[in-house]
């Protein structure tokens, strides 16, 4: 079981890792929209922010984006609540 918690502690810190690499891309097309004067295309470029947000949220055809990193939280979290075993309040405590 501890194996199986390890492992997927590194796959949710693998797929972080992922998904804050990409964040340079968002944070290059934001720099594109922040520095458009009032004779560059604007639009353009949120519609340029906006896809690439998308992107990384949503994945591509080979990466997983996000989305795989919730599915790995969402497993390592319920992998170490049964870890713990069941929560058990006594009464008055």
């Amino acid at each position: 079981m501890a194996d199986d918690l390890e492992h997927l502690k590194k796959r949710l810190d693998d797929e972080y890792g992922q998904v804050r690499r990409r964040l340079d891309e968002i944070h290059e097309r934001f720099d594109r929209v922040v520095s458009c004067g009032p004779e560059d295309d604007v639009e353009g470029a949120l519609r340029e922010l906006e896809k690439k947000v998308h992107e990384v949220r949503t994945g591509g055809k080979f990466r997983p984006g996000a989305n795989g990193f919730t599915r790995a939280r969402k497993k390592y979290e319920k992998a170490k609540a049964a870890s713990q075993g069941p929560n058990v309040q006594k009464f008055g405590s």
